[in-house]
């Protein structure tokens, strides 16, 4: 028995390097060599803080405050700790598990006249499935891999939230224009209104001057609610992506007060692919899905099973000594038979899931193409729309 043992877990060992299913292969896509609307060539850097190229300090106080407390992002990080212990769950099914094992009694089991015995027995109990077929391995795998995916999961809700909040904290500061605008017109309106009703209770001008004076207070006047509601809106959702309650943001910059002559490196499309958290995401899932084929396959094989005790016995409640040794081995194999094509349909599952995931890898590298293609035709065609609106500003001081 012992020389049978032994063969089998040297036998272990021999296949340990054995996984069944595809090993897991980055898809190849076809990306080009340069986007459409390239603005320059420039080296790229893939930490740049862009936001810091404005010089805002309230808007960059704003985005520590969002980094360190926005709610979505704590959940974020918690998921990531999640698949942590996760992982380390599933590496433990590499290896034996060990219990302790203890029972006492006292009675009599029989109906006749014999008299109560006692018993007694304490041991450790340990088990080993044998990872012939690699499926342990392959949860491994996979379960690393989600753990990689929840940390670009997290990369890019850090980026998401950067931008929301810069967006954000620049339409806020646009509607506080706006509002300040919006009274100083209302001022003007009303001292025209004024000079308009002498003027026409003197009957220098007739009536329906004074009535499209009066249309044009009355605009005006409109327009400061509605700017009043834009703002505290946009305070309110400014503080909701800084983990806070609803309230006032007091400390912003004017627009006049940005640094907009910037330039952001672009870099290369096929860098595209390993700079984009949401692309490496996408790609992790396709690695975790891939491992599921071999998962699936190794159930479809046998399992074998190495199982060991040792402890005391006595039938003495006070007397436990060397001579109560009680000690086994064993092992047990388990192969599926007929289960109705359960098996076999569990590996097709698998694989098309994983088509699944070679499908969304490819729609997250063209979406980040896209959104790069289109931010690149935004800032090239607002710079010319900037100089034209320089003119109009000239023109309209003059």
């Amino acid at each position: 028995m012992k020389k049978v043992m032994l063969l089998l877990i040297l036998l272990s060992l021999f296949l340990s390097g054995c996984m069944v299913g595809p090993d897991f292969k980055r898809p190849e896509v076809d990306a080009p060599k340069k986007f459409v609307r390239d603005l320059k060539d420039s080296e790229t850097d893939i930490n740049l803080r862009w936001w810091e190229l404005l010089e805002d300090p309230h808007l960059q106080r704003l985005i520590g405050f969002a980094l360190e407390k926005n709610k979505d992002l704590l959940t974020a990080m918690s998921r990531i700790r999640e698949a942590r212990a996760s992982l380390g769950m599933t590496n433990a099914d590499k290896w034996p598990t060990f219990d302790l094992n203890a029972n006492a009694g006292y009675g009599n089991a029989s109906a006749g006249a014999a008299p109560p015995s006692e018993n007694l027995s304490i041991g450790v109990a340990a088990s080993w499935e044998l990872d012939f077929w690699g499926k342990a391995r392959r949860m491994s795998e996979g379960a690393e891999a989600q753990l990689l995916g929840t940390e670009y999961a997290l990369r890019s809700l850090q980026i998401a939230l950067i931008a929301e909040v810069s967006q954000t904290y620049f339409q806020l500061i646009d509607f506080r224009a706006r509002l300040k605008i919006s009274k100083e017109t209302f001022a003007l309106r009303d001292d025209a209104l004024t000079i308009v009703e002498q003027k026409f209770e003197h009957g220098v001008v007739p009536e329906i001057d004074l009535n499209q004076a009066q249309i044009q207070k009355a605009i005006a006047e409109a327009t400061i609610p509605l700017y009043k509601r834009n703002v505290a809106k946009a305070e309110h959702a400014l503080s909701i992506l800084i983990g806070t309650n609803p309230h006032k943001i007091v400390e912003t910059s004017t627009l006049l007060d940005q640094n907009i002559e910037i330039e952001i490196p672009v870099g290369l499309p096929a860098e595209l692919l390993n700079r984009r958290p949401d692309i490496s995401q996408a790609l992790m899932v396709l690695k975790a899905r891939n491992a599921d084929i071999g998962v699936a396959i190794a159930k479809r094989l046998p399992t074998i099973t190495l199982t060991g005790s040792f402890g005391f016995a006595s039938n003495d409640l006070s007397s436990i000594n060397s001579n109560n040794i009680a000690w086994g081995v064993g092992g047990g194999l388990l192969a599926p038979i007929f289960h109705f094509g359960k098996n076999k349909q569990r590996v097709e599952v698998a694989k098309e899931q994983t088509q699944q995931a070679v499908l969304q890898y490819e729609q997250a590298v063209l979406t980040a193409l896209k959104e790069v293609e289109d931010t690149l035709i935004d800032i090239s065609t607002r710079k010319e729309e900037l100089q034209a609106l320089e003119k109009l500003l000239t023109a309209a001081q003059n």
